[in-house]
């Protein structure tokens, strides 16, 4: 099976003739901040020095101020414009990673689909998460046709209920939160005809600008004056948590500036702390730290995948458990952090699971005649 890989692309348009390709200044740039100085984010690159500085200087023209500060015997530094130029990149590259992996997905699947001979296809539909594009990665090493689409936990839950997707994902947090996590996810649970496989366990918290210049300690010091938050999007399985984590608390989330914004991933939340637009989030800890954040966790939850009983015995899902349950998976996802792979691939009945989940409304509706009677 092919991998497809589908990068966005910076054209900068002026008056001065034909469009301007940045990709390779931004990575030029971003070689800079590394490395220190212009000599050795050339040599990084495989550039000439010459080339380097021409194109820093041709880009600051275009751009009308300079993109960098140099002085001999000094480290090279971005100026304010570089290091703007830099961290959009990295938003722009957090936040649209899930829709354009989502997009090669559906590439992958239709070249796979125009062969005359096409394979089974794997629809998963799930909420993001980092052991899950790790397991997608282990899936397409085995030649397993994925069609895989990032969705908010309910959405996920519901298109499995709707015959839309084989497999789904979903994260719920565990411990006194768990029944009032449930409640948004429960009409779409049979545990009768489903079974969960365990994926992993996370730890949510507060992401913060390095070294927490506002003080930031607990939910309750959102609110204060100055502290700009970012939220994920309505609907995710975070923002329900971090719902009930502010109702828990006592915390007005009506005094939190920023509450209202919705970033569709942990990396794109993490990516726009770092770059200094917001000062804090709430996400998994594995974002956090790929933007060098500070994090304070708060709660840690399992995420499942979820299939039919019927489905367990495909081919696809049956080389799911296997990776799930192999020293390289897990290997793999032990360098991801704040993650717990070690009951990955274990298999769960829904009430085992969710011991206090509602009986559905037929079940309720039966027991309420059976005492009328």
């Amino acid at each position: 099976m092919l991998k497809i890989s589908i990068q966005p692309q910076w054209l900068l348009h002026s008056d001065e003739g034909s469009p301007q390709f940045l990709p390779s200044l931004l990575a030029l740039l971003a070689a800079i901040e590394e490395a220190g100085n212009l000599a050795g984010a050339a040599r990084k690159l495989g550039v000439s020095y010459r080339h380097a500085w021409g194109l820093i200087k041709q880009s600051g023209k275009a751009f009308g101020a300079p993109l960098l500060n140099m002085s001999r015997g000094r480290a090279a530094t971005l100026t304010a414009l570089g290091q703007n130029l830099l961290w959009a990149d990295k938003r722009i590259a957090a936040r649209l990673a899930p829709i354009l992996d989502s997009l090669a997905s559906e590439l992958e699947t239709e070249i796979e689909r125009s062969h005359s001979d096409p394979g089974p296809i794997l629809r998963i539909h799930a909420s993001h998460g980092f052991a899950l594009e790790l397991l997608r990665d282990f899936l397409v090493k085995k030649h397993i046709t994925v069609d895989l689409k990032y969705r908010g936990s309910m959405e996920a839950l519901a298109s499995l209920a709707g015959s839309n997707c084989e497999i789904a994902g979903f994260h719920v947090p565990m411990g006194e939160l768990q029944p009032a996590a449930l409640k948004f996810y429960a009409k779409w649970l049979r545990p009768k005809s489903q079974t969960l496989i365990n994926l992993a366990t996370r730890r949510q918290g507060i992401m913060l600008t390095r070294n927490n210049p506002k003080d930031v300690v607990s939910l309750a010091d959102l609110t204060r004056p100055g502290v700009r938050f970012v939220n994920r999007q309505f609907g995710s399985g975070t923002r329900i948590l971090l719902d009930l984590l502010l109702k828990r608390e006592g915390v007005d989330s009506r005094q939190i500036t920023g509450y209202d914004t919705g970033e569709i991933t942990h990396l794109s939340v993490a990516a726009y702390i770092a770059s200094g637009l917001a000062d804090a989030g709430f996400g998994v800890e594995t974002a956090a730290r790929r933007f060098h954040l500070e994090f304070i966790p708060v709660v840690t939850e399992r995420y499942f995948l979820i299939c039919s009983d019927d489905a367990l015995v495909a081919p696809s899902v049956t080389q799911i458990l296997k990776i799930l349950t192999s020293a390289q998976f897990k290997a793999a996802a032990g360098r991801l952090a704040g993650i717990d792979v070690t009951q990955a691939g274990t298999l769960l009945s829904i009430r085992d699971a969710f011991p206090e989940l509602p009986e559905s409304r037929k079940t309720v509706a039966k027991a309420n005649r059976s005492k009328v009677v």
